[in-house]
């Protein structure tokens, strides 16, 4: 067995210890969304949970790339597992005395993503420490199927549990995750050493080195600016999805329709992790995020659960596509000793779109086109009478609109002449030398 061959053996393990708790963290994740909105009846509530819960860790995930280039990458993601348990803890402790207020839950999320932000560059940057370029969209692939845990296997674990029991049991199941993914983690990193880098510039010099190997490739700094808009749109349907789907159904039913459609990312991740792609990056990245706002503008049309599932399948089909091909053509033409840094602001940048989502989308959902679907007016008559009037319909609205902006978007990505440069083969070879 060659080297290349036991680097990828090794990833693999450290890909499984991710997987178990990308599973734990889609426990709780559904299980306080269900409890959040069936306490408060808010669309709005369930996004400020979602906020906090990803926010801090993004604006940290900057200075986390750094930390990734400067020490052990390995032990940076075992603290920050170890560490995001504490506000985990720190929910479940409040649960056991007594009923929780909605601040204490957004306590708890805001310090578990504050030590999450240590995970995510030290994970990126070790996969491109551990594997060759060929082996990237490979592994791209696998990290995926690790990702949409959380979609195809949460859901309807913590739906049945919660028919059974109640979220501090998810909780708990969370908790203990973590140290399966720290003992992993301490296995690759006690055979496999961590690239050392001369620590020869400040703290932040580094950080401006980061900044440079992005925004010096035009190409590289144009197509995460155009991400930063193709979350927004996803980020509508991520928030608005489950209050959609329990204003007509309960969280068992969510759980089990949540795991179908996210069945369409497995499938995907999977071809891609067997028939690795190699060519045409940018014209998938396009066609496949087209799809997926068609797809996800079907998913808010009607209550009907075939249309749901169908459409949610096939809009998860979509996005292990885009995923890789956006992740190729960023790996492909940054350094290596500057990924670190590099995916931190990239993360930073790309996923501004998300936090502006998570932010708007509830409120609208919840103040503005819900009364105006239910107040038998102008709206209500004409949009209405396609897309029904009833409590979850205004959610359903703005799916909709938030599908039809990713078109576009989607659509104008294919025509910036930076972008399509990033895959030219002289482009490639200059920059990955």
């Amino acid at each position: 067995m060659n080297n290349s061959e036991k680097s990828f053996r090794k990833f693999l393990l450290l890909w499984l210890g991710e997987l178990i708790s990308a599973t734990g963290s889609g426990l709780t994740s559904f299980g306080l969304g269900v409890y959040v909105f069936q306490q408060t009846g808010k669309a709005s509530a369930m996004a400020l949970v979602t906020l906090l819960a990803f926010m801090p860790s993004l604006l940290l995930s900057t200075v986390a790339g750094v930390l990734a280039d400067r020490y052990d990458r390995r032990l940076l993601m075992m603290l920050g597992n170890i560490l995001s348990t504490l506000g985990l803890t720190f929910i479940l402790i409040y649960m056991l005395c007594g009923e929780i207020q909605l601040w204490q839950i957004c306590v708890g999320v805001t310090i578990s993503s504050v030590f999450s932000a240590l995970l995510d560059s030290a994970y990126k940057a070790t996969v491109s420490d551990m594997l060759t370029e060929g082996q990237y969209t490979k592994a791209s692939g696998l990290v995926q199927v690790a990702g949409s845990a959380k979609y195809l296997i949460s859901p309807i674990i913590a739906g049945f549990l919660l028919t059974v029991s109640d979220i501090k049991l998810l909780l708990v199941i969370d908790i203990f995750t973590f140290f399966v993914t720290v003992a992993s983690t301490l296995i690759v990193r006690n055979s496999f050493a961590s690239k050392k880098y001369k620590q020869t510039k400040s703290f932040i010099h580094e950080f401006k080195d980061g900044w440079s190997a992005v925004s010096e490739n035009r190409g590289v700094l144009v197509l995460v600016i155009m991400t930063s808009m193709l979350t927004f749109s996803i980020g509508f349907i991520e928030t608005l999805s489950m209050p959609m789907l329990l204003a007509f159904s309960d969280s068992s039913v969510v759980g089990t329709l949540e795991t179908i459609v996210a069945t369409g990312m497995l499938v995907s991740s999977v071809i891609i992790g067997i028939l690795p792609i190699k060519k045409g990056y940018v014209k998938l990245l396009s066609l496949s995020l087209f799809f997926a706002g068609i797809f996800m503008a079907a998913f808010g049309l009607r209550e009907d659960i075939v249309l749901i599932c169908m459409s949610g399948f096939f809009f998860f089909a979509m996005m292990p596509f885009a995923n890789t091909s956006l992740d190729f053509l960023v790996r492909t033409n940054i350094e290596n000793e500057l990924q670190g840094r590099a995916w931190g602001l990239i993360g930073l940048i790309s996923q501004l779109g998300f936090v502006a989502a998570y932010a708007v989308s509830g409120v609208l959902a919840d103040y503005i086109f819900t009364p105006l679907l239910l107040d038998g007016g102008v709206l209500a008559g004409s949009v209405g009478k396609i897309i029904g009037t009833g409590s979850g319909r205004g959610t359903g609205f703005l799916i909709i609109i938030a599908g039809i902006v990713l078109c576009v978007t989607a659509a104008i990505l294919y025509n910036i002449k930076s972008i399509k440069k990033l895959e030219s083969k002289d482009y490639l070879c200059v920059n990955t030398n």
